[in-house]
């Protein structure tokens, strides 16, 4: 008997065939619920479509499947119009499934990467309903694990299909403090937090300068309402998962965890299940020409400078730094990008390589060859962080960056250039003392004076050992941590149990 005959049978009220429906109804039961447990089961993860949030998600699916192998992920993925879906990691274990979400309309009005990434994860919300709907036909689906860009739209789909939903942050988790004290700072001030000049004493962080503060979270911002709702909706989450470890942070985790951050609400659990890193080798006939070079040089005697996929500097800014570091006398690999857009002559074009004797003072890289190795746009960062001729690393401060390179035992110049880079360069500096900060002007420009200052300081003083020091003993705890036994594999059994009581 289906559907439309249970409600027949309902609305004629036949005490004749009672018995015999209820039989029947029984038995639908008894083979519904059987074939369900004969499902296979399965969660749902949603990054951002952004290779620094989609990376270590695809990450964390491979260390779920290591303790798991029996579970089946699906990943969903959103495209942006400038981006192609060919940018997902690889490779990966058969048990994971992409599902790319259909690309969707924009009128694009957006003006910016930012408002157009969070425009298509709004536009592609009723393709996560559909997408969700059809897995569940196949698998018993656990839970739905979400990036915290994409908390505003997945989580109303979440709830509708009763399905648990985890934020998860590939952040610093003073970050995390901060995003979910958010809305508490945001009724405190009027004005925002740029103008405020003052120490803002959030839980779970340092005294934050105000002007440290992310830019998405001041007001006026066009993206400050946004964060505003997805610090609201973290709050919501079944789970907090984050990419850091307990040792790294023990301030934010305890306060946190004390619920200082969310004075009014109940914080949800928290997991600790960093850090997630992207496993690469180099190797072959293949080996990179930076690779190479460094084999020649002396243990622990290179300065890398690296500024991740987005970061780029003025002309001007690239020949203060190039004669910074000519006159520290360091040794030095340093990957160089074009020129952002708005500073670029007619004659540079972002789509080429860079042209180094254009971007460089004039005869730099002759008068520095002994010593120094400048690498055009992109070197392979995890393979150089672990060199042993690498003594250092002059980081934009992304967290993905900041993990590799305390996995890799590499002390850290700070200097921080968009996002939420300024608020990590406070937390590396004070709080986990990983690194020393680069500083620069209000304009945000570094003189020449000042990066040969602070890479000699990194690469020999007492201030410089002591963060090198600090960042091997944090090497050593993250090999700790994901080790049975572990806080990071003790975190990622509690994630597994709670939803296998939902």
């Amino acid at each position: 008997m289906n559907l439309q005959g249970v409600i027949a049978h309902l609305k004629n009220k036949n005490p004749i065939s009672t018995k015999c429906f209820l039989d029947d109804l029984y038995i639908h039961c008894v083979i519904l619920q059987f074939s369900l447990s004969l499902m296979e089961e399965a969660i749902v993860m949603y990054p951002a479509p952004m290779l620094t949030h989609l990376a270590p998600m695809v990450e964390f699916a491979k260390l779920l499947l290591t303790h798991h192998p029996s579970l089946s992920i699906h990943i969903l993925i959103a495209t942006l119009p400038s981006q192609p879906s060919s940018t997902v990691p690889s490779p990966v274990p058969p048990s994971i499934t992409f599902h790319y979400l259909p690309t969707v309309d924009l009128l694009l009005t957006s003006t910016g990467l930012d408002p157009l990434l969070f425009d298509v994860i709004r536009l592609s919300n009723p393709d996560v309903r559909r997408t969700l709907l059809t897995i569940s036909n196949n698998y018993t689906l656990n839970a739905i694990i979400v990036d915290f860009f994409c908390t505003s739209a997945a989580f109303e789909v979440a709830s509708d299909l009763n399905l648990p939903a985890y934020s998860f942050l590939p952040s610093a988790l003073g970050a995390v403090a901060c995003l979910l004290y958010l809305p508490t700072l945001s009724n405190k001030f009027t004005q925002s937090f740029q103008h405020l000049n003052v120490f803002l004493d959030i839980p779970g962080a340092p005294p934050i300068p105000s002007a440290d503060m992310p830019p998405t979270t001041f007001k006026g911002n066009k993206l400050y309402d946004i964060f505003l709702d997805i610090a609201t909706n973290l709050r919501r989450s079944t789970g907090i998962i984050v990419d850091t470890f307990e040792y790294l942070e023990p301030k934010s985790f305890k306060e946190i965890n004390d619920g200082l951050c969310l004075p009014d609400y109940p914080t949800p659990p928290l997991y600790c299940i960093g850090p997630l890193i992207v496993n690469t080798t180099v190797d072959g006939d293949g080996v990179p020409q930076c690779i190479k070079w460094l084999n020649s040089q002396p243990s622990k005697s290179v300065v890398f400078l690296c500024f991740g996929s987005l970061g780029s500097f003025s002309v001007q800014q690239l020949k203060e730094i190039a004669v910074g570091l000519e006159r520290s006398g360091q040794r030095f690999l340093w990957i160089v990008r074009n020129p952002p857009l708005e500073n670029q002559s007619s004659n540079i074009d972002t789509k080429i390589d860079p042209d180094l004797k254009s971007l460089l003072p004039p005869a730099f890289l002759e008068r520095t060859k002994e010593k120094g190795l400048v690498v055009k746009s992109w070197a392979p960062q995890l393979a150089v962080l672990n060199h042993d001729s690498v003594g250092g690393f002059v980081t934009h401060c992304g967290w993905n960056s900041v993990l590799e390179s305390v996995c890799a035992g590499v002390p850290m110049l700070a200097w921080p250039l968009y996002a939420e880079q300024r608020f990590n360069r406070v937390l590396m500096v004070e709080e986990m003392k990983i690194a020393l900060p680069m500083v620069e002007s209000e304009t945000g420009f570094v003189s020449s004076t000042e990066v040969e200052k602070r890479v000699k300081e990194l690469m020999g003083s007492k201030e410089g050992d002591s963060v090198r020091e600090r960042t091997l003993a944090m090497k050593q705890a993250a090999k700790v941590a994901t080790s049975e036994g572990g806080s990071t594999r003790i975190a990622l059994a509690k994630l597994v149990e709670s939803w296998k009581k939902k």
